[in-house]
């Protein structure tokens, strides 16, 4: 997730007072259950989502590839799950989080894997740098955005890192896309997609119950990662991330109960979309402010985060500086120059 941590919206309802325990769930309607799982890592857990599907069960995300995990849906095949079988699985998007132990679900249950086409290729793409070495090109990139030789041995000692946590991915996957219906049980579920934090993130959209499953698209307490990388230096991912909440905003009504990835489900989604913009605007002008004077990605951070910058979250910190850079350059409001290999960002 972010490392800016956007303060949650006021007056969100929060209609579930406890969390299911690992390898339990709770009912959130009739036939649509909550499971969290662990995470190994500073934001320590992720919810799925299990949905009644006829004789069996379909499944919204999958938890990353660790043994506590695979473990705990062990739990759940014997225990809420009935011993009924997985019918397909449905993953939301890219992130180890949610598709680690998809390929692991797949093959247990001789069914297929439900993705957007973007997702599912780029995820492949990166488990495929597992065991390589970092590229000219990803140095170069974090050399001109400021790094630190420090830094940029960390980045060389982690890359390929992605891949650990998934679990190897089907050669076959059947693609889902924005507009698409997917009939689960007895409910109708259309597909929404987002952008912005990943390239073509499916959300999953009941109207007749007013039932939204928002993965990391939205989430109620922190804001998702929205970060630049090597692989496409002059992308626009912060622009695609507006615009998505934008459009989720003018979609969902504010009883609407989201179901999202992180957190807890709530209602309320017009006014945490709207914080979350506001948000993403009111940092950009203080980056504006900011580079009244020439800096560098990483004499940004002041301007964007609260939270303590360290080698855990350099990275991150950096990918959301550039997003932000970046946006505001397709916007005309700041120039970028090289200098000896070093990019300068200064307001027009």
């Amino acid at each position: 997730m972010s490392v800016s941590e956007a303060r949650p919206a006021s007056n969100l309802e929060y209609p579930f007072e406890s969390r299911p325990e690992l390898g339990e769930t709770i009912a959130i309607a009739p036939g649509v259950y909550w499971v969290r799982m662990r995470l190994p890592m500073q934001l320590n857990h992720i919810n799925l989502w299990l949905l009644e599907d006829g004789d069996g069960w379909t499944v919204i995300d999958t938890g990353i590839n660790d043994q506590v995990t695979a473990d705990a849906w062990k739990a759940l095949f014997a225990g809420p799950m009935g011993g009924r079988p997985i019918k397909r699985v449905i993953v939301t998007h890219l992130h180890p989080d949610h598709v680690g132990l998809a390929g692991w679900l797949v093959r247990r249950f001789d069914v297929q894997l439900w993705m957007t086409r973007t997702d599912y290729l780029m995820c492949r793409n990166l488990v495929a740098d597992t065991g390589q070495e970092a590229p000219a090109e990803g140095v170069r990139f974090y050399r001109a955005a400021g790094f630190p030789e420090s830094a940029i041995e960390d980045y060389k000692t982690s890359f390929g890192r992605f891949g650990k946590g998934v679990y190897k991915l089907p050669n076959s996957y059947r693609r889902i896309a924005e507009g698409d219906r997917i009939e689960i049980g007895e409910r109708v579920w259309e597909v929404v997609v987002g952008r912005g934090h990943a390239p073509e993130h499916a959300c999953l959209w009941c109207r007749d119950e007013n039932l939204f499953i928002s993965g990391d698209q939205l989430l109620p307490r922190i804001s998702s990662n929205v970060s630049v990388f090597p692989t496409e230096p002059d992308a626009n991912p912060l622009q695609d991330w507006l615009d998505s909440c934008a459009k989720l905003e003018s979609l969902l009504p504010e009883d609407a109960l989201i179901l999202p990835s992180h957190n807890e489900p709530f209602r309320g989604a017009p006014l945490r979309l709207n914080a979350l913009i506001d948000m993403h605007e009111v940092n950009m002008d203080k980056l504006l402010a900011l580079c009244a004077e020439p800096r560098r990605a990483v004499d940004v951070f002041p301007a964007l985060f609260r939270s303590r910058i360290t080698s855990g979250n350099y990275g991150m910190a950096t990918g959301e500086s550039i997003a932000h850079l970046n946006c505001l350059i397709a916007r005309g409001t700041i120039e970028r120059t090289r200098d000896a290999g070093i990019d300068w960002y200064r307001s027009v």
